[in-house]
């Protein structure tokens, strides 16, 4: 298993429930596991300095946890409605599917669209059923179809709070899977989000600010997820290695050999089968050779670079009323920040007598903005922080954590490129890949390509052994 991350300690785990009678060695060449489910600490209080929340409605995420002995830790965010940072103020987000509104007599009351931006997506009502025949960015259609304000101020600050992206440069059918199917169905954006949104919402009906749970966390925060998915792999005979930076690949008569180390004490590592589980670019790299195919493709998946600051307040000097899970800003703002989330309001297991919050910097592109050095990068935070909630209150701790290379970016023709990349992989005896470069960026579907990519292993290995020496 090349990589540590989330996904390749999900594939181990897979493996290992599996065959157990496999030898697992999982070689990350970090000092830890877990990719960017990252724990830390801030005021003293364990948080999450990388991913801290996942997809409850995909199972893969809550399953792993409970079969790694979490399951008594699962936790609901405790509050989950969001605002949108904009036009000097944060307004209560309405009801969307990733953007779209689902009501526009709620939307227009929100405060956060111009005045004109309702009547001009009143206007999709006449139009043709959307055109799925062809990829196109999420951008282009919905201001095609709805209007640059609902584009800018809505959709864009959510889309950019799951890809750190712009949606002007996101693929439809790759980064908006779930609204790409409602589209199917509904032949039309406003049409689609109303009717996604009723389907979830067991009461009916289309309520103002409403916003049903879809997220879960752990206890003590969502890196306890990779911690103990790590010690699992173990548990079950498995060999988890840190350190162990894999500098090459390449095929043998009998399988694999990895090169692993620097190059003045190099060692070699034989295995049966691979899995590389690396961001896309380290993947190019290590599969230049034995899948040239898969690692031009491969090579050609963009990143986003952001980081997160993390900040924490005596809750007794706090002097304003915080509500909600936090708030999203419009890039075309201009903000530092692109979202900012009231952790301790957010998840009820943070002790009571500190305010820890975290704001999100860094988007595709915007790499000008990353190269501040942390103290003025946590000033600049901190002074968009204070403006959006009014909050005085002096600093307790404050730490950033950067995140280079974080966020592949689904571009436009996204889906053909994935499925290049697995016929090339697929040509190839004995090797798998997985992680987010691939189906999703989200915890539980990036769980799922590892624990895919353990599945397809074990065929193969039973394939091979079926055939006899």
């Amino acid at each position: 298993m090349v990589g540590g991350g989330i996904a390749g300690l999900a594939a181990a785990h897979r493996l290992l429930t599996l065959r157990p009678d496999l030898q697992v060695t999982v070689l990350e060449g970090t000092s830890e596991v877990g990719g960017k489910m990252r724990l830390g600490e801030i005021g003293g209080v364990q948080v999450d300095l990388g991913a801290e929340s996942m997809l409850a409605r995909r199972t893969e995420g809550t399953e792993l946890a409970a079969a790694v002995g979490l399951a008594d830790d699962l936790v609901h965010p405790v509050v989950s409605n969001a605002g949108v940072w904009t036009r000097g103020a944060i307004h209560a987000l309405p009801p969307t599917l990733m953007g779209v509104p689902a009501d526009l007599a709620v939307a227009a009351r929100s405060g956060i669209l111009s005045r004109g931006a309702t009547p001009r997506a009143r206007l999709e009502s006449r139009m043709r059923r959307v055109d799925l025949s062809r990829d196109v960015s999420i951008g282009a259609l919905v201001t095609r179809r709805l209007g640059r304000d609902i584009t800018d101020r809505l959709v864009d600050p959510l889309v950019g709070g799951v890809y750190a992206g712009r949606c002007d440069e996101l693929s439809l059918f790759a980064a908006w899977p779930q609204v790409t199917e409602a589209l199917r169905r509904h032949g039309s954006l406003l049409l689609a989000a109303a009717a996604s949104l009723e389907e979830i919402r067991p009461t009916g009906g289309v309520t103002e600010g409403a916003c049903p749970p879809v997220f879960a966390g752990v206890e003590g925060g969502l890196g306890r997820l990779a911690v103990a998915t790590g010690a699992e792999v173990q548990r079950l005979g498995g060999v988890v290695r840190c350190g162990a930076m894999v500098r090459e690949l390449a095929t043998t008569a009998r399988g694999w050999w990895l090169v692993v180390g620097s190059a003045h004490d190099p060692e070699v590592v034989e295995a049966d089968a691979v899995v590389v589980s690396t961001p896309a670019t380290s993947a190019a790299r290590l599969l230049r050779d034995t899948a040239p195919g898969a690692a031009r493709e491969l090579g050609r998946i963009a990143y986003a670079s952001l980081a997160i600051i993390t900040v924490a307040f005596a809750a007794g000097h706090v002097d304003v009323s915080l509500t909600g899970s936090g708030f999203l800003v419009p890039p075309v703002d201009g903000t530092t920040i692109k979202a900012a989330t009231y952790t301790s309001l957010k998840w009820g297991w943070l002790p009571d007598d500190l305010l820890v919050l975290r704001c999100s910097v860094g988007r595709h592109g915007d790499e000008q903005t990353l190269q501040r050095d942390d103290a003025e990068l946590a000033e600049a935070a901190m002074l968009d922080l204070r403006e959006a909630t009014g909050l005085r209150a002096p600093l307790v701790d404050a730490l950033v954590t950067r995140w280079g290379g974080a966020l592949p970016q689904y571009a436009v023709g996204h889906l053909d490129r994935v499925a290049r990349i697995s016929d090339a992989v697929a040509a190839v005896e004995g090797l798998e890949v997985c992680g987010a470069a691939f189906d999703g960026v989200g915890v539980p579907a990036v769980i799922a390509t590892g624990q895919a990519a353990a599945t397809r292993v074990v065929e193969h290995l039973d394939r091979v052994a079926t055939m006899g020496p």
